[in-house]
């Protein structure tokens, strides 16, 4: 478990830094990156994030936080190519169960209670 909070810490670090840096891109040289909105490619920055986060947990054995990671991350993704606007909503709904499910798995694994 130690070894996989550093590299989910790792990982998170240099998916936020990637994020910031792309937002840092579109405020002062040019709002958009090969054609395509800073904001949207931050946002699909943090969505690989979750993914391969996801992943990470799946390879060691904890599905628990393999199946929340891995909603958060298809809740990013529905937000970002959601059409209409209930796929939109649906994706904002499954990142804020998702994330509620996260806190709730740290918590208990924080507090030394049983975990997958």
């Amino acid at each position: 478990m130690a070894e996989l909070v550093d590299v989910q810490g790792t990982v998170i670090g240099v998916g936020l830094l990637a994020a910031v840096a792309l937002l840092a891109v579109g405020t002062f040289l040019s709002e958009t990156v090969l054609g395509v909105d800073t904001l949207t490619l931050a946002f699909w920055v943090l969505a690989g994030t979750f993914a391969v986060i996801s992943v990470l947990h799946a390879w060691v054995g904890q599905y628990n936080f393999a199946w929340a990671h891995g909603g958060a991350a298809f809740g990013w993704g529905l937000v970002l190519v959601g059409t209409t606007g209930f796929q939109v909503f649906l994706g904002v709904v499954l990142l804020v169960l998702s994330g509620a499910y996260i806190a709730l798995l740290s918590r208990r694994v924080t507090r030394g209670g049983p975990s997958e």
